[in-house]
């Protein structure tokens, strides 16, 4: 099934996300859309599936024109979508999520969930998903609970799949999986509008690259393009993809993390004796699978678990027992993994969430009283240091694209005196000017004087910063590491096995 779309055109306001945009998927075929956070891609695939109205513009499908009003009306004309935060309730199993909104009730007025088991062990089968019907979705790795949106959209039908940064929370491992999807799809006949910012990820998987640039179509290219013509278009400039830094000064130990051990709340051990040093003038590079402890790592030296042993030495200081408040107070910056979630308030203004750390402290306030005016003024200042592209200081943090808001976030917490910086996962989502921007400015901070924590599942992110490399199995560091080692030898210690001799 082809789809088309022309001359759509979306606007919020003054802000016009969509300007005249022509795209045309074929049948069978992976199409990229590639672009800056912001760029306007995610609004363009909303009209598609019917959770936005376009202002001007026309939907094609199979050549005849179709008015799609709700996401009912694009399903029905086979039209499924995998957003990027997913359409899932936790607590239900997975076979209760895709009758969801389809209900059949039997006589004895009971949900009939046996043709929805029967439907996702056939497509788990057909694709080899491994998808338990029966499994409770909050119970499933983010990988999983993915393929479970994507078993939702082909039950009811989808002959076009709209994938909207589809790999921004997966795992390497993850990614490389659902890559494999994508293409196993293509072959039975799917066609998939596959939305990115990564660039291997179009390289590996799309036929066709459209390249949005606020709001405009800018350009089309094929895989074979170099991912330097490729960002290029995308940001509008040239992009050097290569980080480039000087060589460490290195300093005395800033951060000291010795035997810390946490649990869970059943006393479950969730870290396991870890110790570690960063120094003044260094980035250490944590590296690891997902899920081996290196969330609870970043959140004990915030004070953010409850059960912990050992000891964490800010510059001499044991923060453990203190406060979050006690943690950025001795000297800690925090970029938390989830933006989203723990790094920002989306009600407030941009001005308000700059302030967060400070706001009882001279010059965000005098005595018990809050000073309006200087807050407007510091946080137009952060504002343009940090390119935080907005409509002003008082516009809310929810209405910013990822890498702006990434950015809020960076400039709360780079801004104010700081020891050593905690920054776990801070390019996830973001695309290549951001992620550029990001890089420089960790870099900053070390080279600065300041000891750089970096947690990191990305690979080109580690080697891109990292002066030493310590790597997480089981809730363990099993080894520490210099940023020269061979990536098939760090790949063996993430997966728990020591090579016989590193490089």
């Amino acid at each position: 099934m082809s789809v088309e779309l022309r001359g759509i055109t979306k606007s919020f306001g003054a802000l016009i996300a969509n300007d005249g945009i022509d795209l045309r998927v074929e049948t069978g075929e992976i199409h990229a859309i590639l672009g800056e956070n912001g760029a306007g891609k995610s609004t363009l695939m909303n009209i598609l599936y019917g959770l936005l109205a376009p202002d001007s513009g026309q939907i094609l499908v199979d050549e005849k024109p179709i008015t799609i009003s709700e996401p009912s009306d694009a399903l029905a004309a086979g039209i499924g979508m995998v957003h990027q935060h997913f359409m899932l309730i936790p607590v239900f199993t997975v076979a209760e999520n895709i009758v969801l909104g389809h209900e059949k009730i039997n006589g004895l007025g009971v949900l009939n969930l046996e043709q929805a088991r029967s439907e996702i062990a056939r497509i788990s089968k057909e694709f080899n998903f491994d998808v338990d019907p029966d499994a409770v979705v909050e119970t499933l790795p983010v990988g999983i609970q993915q393929r479970v949106e994507v078993i939702r959209a082909l039950i009811y039908n989808a002959k076009v799949l709209i994938l909207d940064e589809p790999t921004a929370v997966l795992t390497p491992q993850e990614t490389d999986e659902l890559l494999q999807v994508m293409k196993n799809l293509k072959k039975q006949g799917t066609s998939i509008i596959f939305i990115t910012h990564k660039l291997r990820e179009v390289k590996e998987a799309a036929d066709r690259i459209t390249i949005i640039r606020r709001g405009k179509v800018v350009g089309t290219a094929l895989p074979s393009a170099t991912q330097e013509e490729l960002a290029s278009q995308m940001v509008g400039r040239p992009v050097d993809l290569t980080m480039h830094k000087n060589p460490a000064k290195i300093g005395s130990d800033l951060l000291s993390i010795s035997n810390l051990v946490v649990t869970d709340s059943a006393g479950r051990e969730l870290l396991h004796n870890v110790s570690l040093d960063v120094r003044a003038g260094e980035i250490v590079a944590v590296a690891g699978v997902q899920g081996n402890g290196q969330t609870e790592l970043a959140r004990a030296i915030l004070n953010l678990e409850e059960h912990v042993s050992g000891s964490i030495l800010v510059d001499g200081k044991n923060i453990v027992g203190e406060t979050v408040r006690g943690s950025l107070h001795s000297g800690v910056a925090f970029i938390p993994e989830s933006r989203e979630l723990d790094g920002l308030i989306g009600s407030f203004s941009i001005a308000e969430n700059l302030i967060l750390d400070t706001y009882d402290l001279a010059p965000n306030a005098k005595g018990l009283l809050m000073s309006p005016s200087t807050i407007k003024s510091q946080a137009e200042k952060r504002i343009a240091e940090f390119d935080i592209r907005s409509q002003g200081a008082s516009e809310l943090v929810s209405s910013l694209s990822g890498g702006n808001k990434q950015k809020v976030v960076l400039a709360r917490e780079l801004s104010r005196p700081v020891k050593v910086v905690v920054a776990s996962q801070p390019t996830r989502g973001l695309d290549v000017g951001s992620i550029e921007f990001v890089h420089e400015k960790i870099v900053q901070e070390r080279d600065a004087g300041r000891a750089v924590l970096l947690f990191s599942t990305e690979l080109d992110e580690v080697f891109a910063l990292a002066d030493r490399i310590a790597v997480m199995y089981r809730g363990a560091i099993i080894d520490i590491v210099p940023a020269s080692i061979s990536r098939s030898d760090l790949g063996l210690l993430m997966a728990g096995i020591k090579p016989k001799v590193n490089s």
